[in-house]
């Protein structure tokens, strides 16, 4: 007698996770994008981060080598005088809504002193002085003319750039030094008008200035 056969079950398959679609996934990618470019569009660049205690240390440095450069017959007192702050405004498509605005939460500084009744020959050898110090850093021009030049220095704190300008006026025989650089994100809490590192008085400042910074090339 012959044994009954068994009835085999068809297996089941197991389930499987429906494929996503190449265009699924190319949206999850595309909308962050997306966001990512309307927030660039609406903020513009960022600014770089400033620490104004540092910035001043540099900018001090630059105008009390200038000042030692130009050698002024006496040595005439050009301070005490502060690092000032300069505005700064929005960027990207939220500066249409900010016109003329300046920012309170970034600015950009400066430092400038000047002396009047010069003489023709002191002014330009003083000039030259400069000039040759800051081409032997790598600084790189920016203009010149009959009164004096301007120079650069890309690439310090972040992104930032200084300028240094040295001008002499025939007519009134005034040298003057102005030492600036770009506008940065200033950090919670600084207040101006209570900052300590702004003061400089070259006859009070150390005879020997911070080492210069090296040139970075963008």
């Amino acid at each position: 007698m012959n044994a009954p056969r068994l009835r085999t079950l068809p297996r089941s398959r197991p389930r499987t996770r429906p494929r996503r679609s190449r265009r699924g996934r190319a949206a999850v990618v595309a909308v962050p994008l997306g966001v990512a470019a309307l927030l660039w569009l609406w903020y513009g660049t960022p600014y770089p981060a400033a620490d104004p205690d540092r910035v001043a240390v540099r900018l001090k440095g630059e105008a009390q080598r200038a000042y030692d450069e130009a050698a002024l017959p006496g040595r005439p007192g050009v301070g005490p005088v502060r690092v000032d702050t300069g505005t700064c405004y929005y960027r990207g498509l939220r500066s249409v809504a900010h016109i003329d605005q300046g920012r309170s939460d970034v600015r950009s500084f400066g430092l400038d002193w000047r002396v009047t009744g010069v003489a023709e020959d002191a002014a330009h050898s003083g000039q030259e002085r400069t000039r040759a110090r800051l081409e032997r850093e790598g600084w790189t021009v920016v203009s010149t003319d009959e009164r004096g030049f301007r120079y650069r220095l890309p690439g310090g704190e972040g992104a930032d750039e200084d300028i240094v300008d040295v001008e002499w006026h025939h007519e009134t025989g005034t040298y003057s030094v102005s030492v600036f650089t770009d506008c940065g994100k200033l950090p919670d809490g600084f207040d101006e008008y209570r900052w300590p590192e702004a003061e400089w008085d070259p006859r009070k400042a150390p005879s020997t200035p911070p080492a210069p910074r090296p040139a970075t090339p963008r």
